[in-house]
């Protein structure tokens, strides 16, 4: 299922733009949601970056000429040790922080390996009905109720 928050068909595109009028900017960020054995692959954000401490799905932000594609590829690599396949788009989301604006792509997407946390992050296998309890970030929360909610698998 391809839905961003409106319920519009999303767009894959890499995107970063400046908000008029505004010192802040919008930043383009993919995140992996790989399942495995009813669980989810989480990790939590560390001491001294946005949001630390909170959990997220991993991933991190699109470069300039990058696709949605390579950036997952090369975030998961850096982050975690391990190459994924890209599936498809699960939700499309976009949170205005105060800071920040965040355009926010979450892939479905297979392991090709084991995961190996590389920076000291934390990492977790988490149940499906456990995912609302754990402190994610609020441009997360569509997520988190379409995983938990519904019948997407």
């Amino acid at each position: 299922m391809q839905l961003d928050v409106g319920g519009r068909q999303a767009v894959a595109g890499a995107r970063r733009r400046e908000v008029t009028g505004r010192r802040d900017h919008t930043i383009v960020v993919v995140a992996a949601v790989i399942e495995h054995a009813g669980t989810f692959l989480v990790t939590r954000r560390q001491q001294g970056v946005h949001l630390e401490g909170m959990w997220e799905f991993p991933g991190g932000k699109v470069d300039p000429n990058e696709t949605h594609e390579q950036a997952l590829r090369r975030e998961m690599r850096e982050e975690l040790e391990v190459d994924v396949v890209v599936g498809e788009l699960v939700l499309h989301t976009s949170h205005q922080y105060p800071e920040r604006t965040i355009e926010l792509d979450f892939h479905r997407c297979a392991l090709m390996g084991r995961p190996r946390p590389l920076l000291g992050q934390e990492m977790r296998w988490v149940a499906r009905e456990e995912l609302a309890a754990l402190g994610f970030p609020p441009a997360d929360e569509e997520l988190i109720r379409l995983l938990t909610t519904s019948d997407v698998r």
